[in-house]
């Protein structure tokens, strides 16, 4: 069985990290690069960096960003946030991200998926989803979630792949900051619909919520924000638990 990771994601607004509930009421949780170097040192696997706010301008500000992170942190990082171009892509790989994630611009222009898997290879694409529960079905959003673009999200993850997606980071934005536990049904159904890596976002509130999604759906990774950023629980506590409960971890 492959080692099931944990992932601290860093949603940055204006140079800080910040955190909100159902993409909403957004407050300060720290500095991006120390709480890098805090998790890097911690033990997690990987660190997930999204400006939420991306624009043109703010381009530069996050490569810096990245630069300086890269140079203090020796995990794999995924970084993404207003990415629409493989020129993009290729600064910010260079500035040291490990892989890019991209979302609204796929959806817009889904060649950008192709074109990024073949310029870098498709390890170094993931696809991010923001999906709302509609009925029985999800529908993918937009936008830091204010556009609901009517997609069915199990469809969209699958034609994501098929153009050469590696990964996809899966957002219940009903279960974001809720801290009522990841949506394992919405969950259950991507990992079940792609054979790539999926990796769970949204709804972590206490330990059993990263066991559950992990026994439950058999993702391969969760991400974690506010739980580790108010230091509620620690890295070592989740990979202390999941030993425990018999989920290989690194």
């Amino acid at each position: 069985m492959l080692a099931k990771r944990i992932i601290p994601c860093l949603d940055i607004k204006e140079g800080r990290v910040v955190k909100g509930t159902q993409f909403l009421n957004l407050r300060d949780a720290g500095d991006p690069v120390e709480l890098a170097k805090f998790y890097n040192k911690e033990g997690a696997d990987e660190l997930c960096f999204l400006d939420i706010t991306a624009s043109h301008e703010k381009r530069k500000t996050l490569i810096e960003l990245v630069e300086k992170v890269a140079s203090e942190v020796f995990i794999p990082f995924t970084v993404g946030g207003g990415i629409s171009s493989v020129e993009e892509m290729r600064d910010l790989l260079r500035a040291g991200a490990d892989k890019i994630t991209i979302n609204s611009s796929a959806i817009k222009n889904s060649d950008l998926i192709s074109q990024g898997a073949k310029a870098f290879g498709s390890q170094c694409i993931v696809l991010a989803i923001d999906a709302k529960r509609n009925l029985n079905s999800w529908d993918v959003y937009v936008k830091g979630g204010r556009e609901n673009t009517g997609l069915d999200a199990i469809e969209w993850v699958k034609k994501g792949v098929a153009l050469g997606a590696g990964e996809i980071l899966l957002t219940s934005m009903d279960a974001d900051g809720t801290k009522e536990g990841y949506d394992l049904e919405l969950t259950k159904r991507v990992v079940e619909a792609v054979n790539v890596p999926v990796i769970a976002s949204g709804g972590a509130g206490k330990l059993k919520d990263v066991v559950d999604v992990f026994k439950k759906t058999n993702c391969d990774a969760a991400l974690l924000a506010s739980l580790l950023h108010f230091k509620e629980v620690s890295v070592k506590q989740i990979k202390d638990e999941m030993l425990k409960e018999l989920i290989a971890t690194r």
